[in-house]
């Protein structure tokens, strides 16, 4: 039974766990603990997947005298699991080498069209929109801001949007995006869910608010925020002015942490991992207490 098990928990946390967390927004209340749940829930189906072809392999090998069609089976099954690891792995290379690439060649653009600011990671570009984002890099990263954002933001605006790129780059939201997006192209069409991408995208926008609203600065962002509608950014950048601002706009006018929630959140993302995990282990547990 564990195989089948591990095999439908991987398919409800691909599809329909995330279908059924999007249809919750009192957990965006509490974005860096839901940030973990979510995780958990990726990493977790993931686990579920992969240990559905190993209990295959405990359930059919190790017995006293497991035969031929058993290893025909275990055999299929590792090979199915290798297929699932090599996918996550192709898809990986593939997102990651494009969006690195996507970025370096922006950078290098920026550096060249735009110029330097009192900040040395801060660009400026001549454009009469108000836009402002920011372009991670494992050495170099760079925010950028347009002279249409420099001229319609106040001070106190502007400072809250620098915090805000800031807080993506210091948290690596660009990371946990690429995750989730490997994670959402790597399960078939028919059972994954584009909640999940959708919903990481909003709450890593709303980690972000919380780390430029403070000192009492939120406000300030949320004036910014409404100046900056529909500015838009180019791909593989994190903007500020990303879909979702009513919501943001909205968490923003709460800046209570919500602790009971967050530690409620951060024990069910916890209890995702434990079981998936202790459904794997035990099979092996027992099969070699049994030898």
């Amino acid at each position: 039974m564990t195989p089948l098990t591990l095999g439908l928990l991987a398919l409800v946390l691909s599809g329909a766990l995330p279908a059924a967390l999007g249809r919750m927004p009192r957990l965006r209340r509490t974005p860096a603990a839901t940030l973990v749940l979510w995780q958990a829930v990726a990493l977790a189906a993931v686990l579920s997947a992969l240990g559905g072809g190993l209990a295959v392999v405990t359930d059919r090998v190790w017995h006293t005298d497991p035969g031929w069609p058993s290893y025909v089976v275990a055999g299929a099954a590792l090979l199915l699991t290798a297929l699932v690891v090599g996918r996550l792995l192709l898809t990986g290379h593939r997102v990651g080498t494009e969006l690195r690439s996507l970025r370096r060649r922006h950078r290098h653009q920026v550096d060249l069209v735009g110029h330097r600011v009192d900040e040395n990671d801060v660009r400026v570009l001549e454009h009469p929109l108000p836009v402002a984002y920011c372009l991670p890099g494992m050495r170099r990263s760079r925010i950028v801001l347009s002279s249409g954002a420099l001229s319609r933001l106040g001070s106190g605006e502007l400072a809250a949007v620098l915090a805000h790129e800031r807080a993506h780059l210091k948290a690596r939201h660009d990371l946990l995006l690429e995750w989730f997006t490997v994670f959402q192209r790597s399960f078939p069409r028919g059972v994954r869910s584009g909640t999940a991408r959708a919903e990481v995208a909003l709450l890593v926008e709303a980690h972000a608010d919380r780390a430029a609203a403070r000192d009492g600065r939120g406000p300030e962002l949320q004036r910014a925020l409404g100046a900056m509608t529909g500015a838009g950014h180019p791909d593989g950048a994190l903007g500020a002015a990303e879909d979702g601002l009513a919501t943001r706009v909205e968490l923003l006018a709460d800046p209570r942490e919500h602790r009971l929630q967050a530690a409620v959140v951060r024990v069910a993302a916890a209890a995702l991992l434990v079981l998936p995990t202790a459904l794997v282990v035990w099979p092996w547990l027992t099969a070699l207490a049994a030898r």
